[in-house]
Formats: C-alpha cells, structure tokens, sequence
C-alpha cells in the first residue's frame, strides 16, 4: 500500500459503533438530514427498510429530517409498500420532466436531489436483508463531526448467495474482478477504498450537486472518481458496517454491469486528462447462452448515459434560490 493510501487508511476509516446516536444528535445542530432510497421492484425489502429508519431515527431520535424512495418504474408494490412504512414516494420520471426519461440507478440518485432538500444525503440501497440504522448513523458520522469530510462510502462483508447456501466472502464479483484492478491501475490513491461499487454512501449536498451522475450501474465508480478528481483524496472517508446481504445477480448481468463500469472508467480517465483516446470504445457487447438448438447471441448496448450537475440545472437553481 502507497504510504499516502495507508495514511489515509489510518485517519479516515472507522467503524459504525464509533458513531453512536447521542454523538450525532449532539453534532447535528441544524443540519438537515435526508435519507434516499432508489428501489425498483423491490417490495419485498424496501417497507422494512424504511420502517426501521422511521422508527428509530424520525420517531424515537430526530437525526433524519426527510425520508425519500425514489420509485424507478416499479411494476409490483414497492411504491405501496415504501409509502405503508412511512416514506415520502416519489416516481422517477414526474421528477425535472423536461429533462427527458433516462434509465438506471444513477438517474434516480441524481433526481433525488432535486425533491430533497438535506445539507447532507444518505443512499441507501432498497433491496437489503437483515438492515440495521446502522448503516445511516455509521455514515453519517465522519460528515457530522469533520467538516473537511465530504463523501462517505460503506465498507462490509459481502456474502454470495443467501440462507444455507453462502460462500462467506465471495460477493462483489464486479468490485473484485474490474473495478479494483481498474482503480489499482490508475487511481492508485484510491486503492484502500474497500468497496467502492457500494450502494450505501453518504455526501454533502454542495459536493454532490457538482458532480455528474452516470445514470446506469457506473454511477457509483463514477462519483467516487469525480469526487477524487472535485475535493482530492481526503475529503473521502469510510466506515465499515458491517455485513451486507443482498439479492445476487446473474453472470450474464454482471456481464453487462461490468462493462459499464468499465466504459465509466474509460470516461474518466479521459475526461481527467489521464489518457490520450485513439478511439471511441464499441458500446455493443455480445454475450452468449447455450440452448436447445445451439448457441444463443445476445448484443446488449452498453454505452453509459450521464446527467450534468444538478448546480447547471435551471429549474433546480430556481429551487435552491433562497427568496429574498
């Protein structure tokens, strides 16, 4: 490890029981908490989720101020259910609607911002199992206490599969397959980051409406790096929460998820000015399935669509416009 990356190692890692509640109330002052949650079809965990927030941190101890999912064209229940356990739903696409409809993760993240109105943002994954409110008070800490924080991102233990069939530490295909290499290669600085495709991450709202957000599965990779490349090395911390249990994917997504992550860091590296492009990278990727009558050919479109700054949206500087 670079003798920078395990400095920073030392200095801004910490665990989520070093954040217990009266601390943060106590540094809360009047900072506003807002708490998102991006969910697509995912009735199943999305209500427990949000009724665990709201009754530990709305109703029993005031630290979250707002309570929001971010509905992105669910076809079951989710909106229901988020809404019985007490968030604020709103649909993706009634959200900034003359912006046009993109999809994927990043596009709810970066509407989120629009119907929120916290100084500082938790995200939180919808589809988690066995949540605790630990996940949002640990993140919130070094926010909280240290001003010269700005982005905060989750580490844990990923387990593969769920129940019975578990293979301790074999999660985060995607994370240990591409992204790590790619960020060892040439983010080097960034390298003790443990996970940095992580859903649940924490941020301030001046530091987040400056940044782009990468509407598909590369907007995590990509904010970790435009946050690097916006506020340098030590405005990132993390706090390690744990165990996180999630539904799995298959190869083949994670086929596809891969290559996003990959064509956001092709982005980057350019953008950054840490490569000069001889070409623009194919989008289309091919996949293949054996079936009954030989093999089966899948193309998918890989390309990675991308919002601008929230701060370079008229209708959201209009928002944000204090009255005089």
């Amino acid at each position: 490890m670079l003798p920078e990356v395990a400095s920073w190692w030392r200095r801004r890692t910490s665990d989520s029981a070093d954040w217990p509640l009266d601390i943060l109330l106590a540094a809360k002052g009047a900072t506003r908490i807002s708490v998102v949650l991006p969910a697509r079809d995912e009735e199943e965990t999305v209500g427990g989720i949000v009724s665990a927030i709201r009754t530990a941190l709305v109703e029993q101890a005031p630290l979250v101020d707002e309570l929001v999912v971010v509905d992105s064209r669910s076809t079951d229940r989710t909106a229901e259910a988020a809404a019985a356990a007490g968030a604020e739903v709103v649909a993706q696409d009634a959200v900034l609607p003359e912006m046009g409809r993109l999809s994927g993760k990043g596009e709810a993240l970066w509407k989120s911002l629009a119907v929120t109105t916290g100084d500082l943002i938790v995200f939180v994954d919808a589809d988690l199992r066995a949540f605790t409110t630990s996940y949002v008070t640990g993140l919130l800490g070094p926010l909280l206490t240290d001003p010269s924080v700005g982005y905060v991102k989750g580490a844990y233990e990923r387990p593969l599969g769920h129940g019975k069939n578990r293979v301790e530490g074999g999660g985060g295909r995607v994370t240990e397959l591409v992204a790590r290499p790619l960020i060892n290669l040439h983010w080097p600085l960034l390298s003790g980051v443990m996970q940095p495709l992580g859903g649940e991450y924490a941020g301030r709202r001046a530091l987040l409406e400056r940044l782009p957000f990468v509407t598909g599965y590369g907007v995590e990779l990509g904010l970790l790096l435009d946050v690097f490349q916006d506020a340098g090395l030590d405005a990132i911390a993390q706090v390690d929460l744990g165990r996180r249990e999630h539904a799995h994917q298959s190869t083949e997504a994670l086929g596809a998820m891969s290559a996003q992550i990959m064509m956001t860091a092709w982005s980057r590296l350019q953008r950054h000015g840490r490569m000069l492009p001889l070409e623009t990278p194919s989008s289309a990727l091919t996949q293949f399935r054996r079936g009954p009558d030989g093999y089966d050919i899948n193309v998918n479109d890989v390309s990675v669509g991308e919002r601008p700054p929230m701060a370079e949206v008229p209708a959201y500087a209009a928002m944000r416009r204090p009255v005089s």
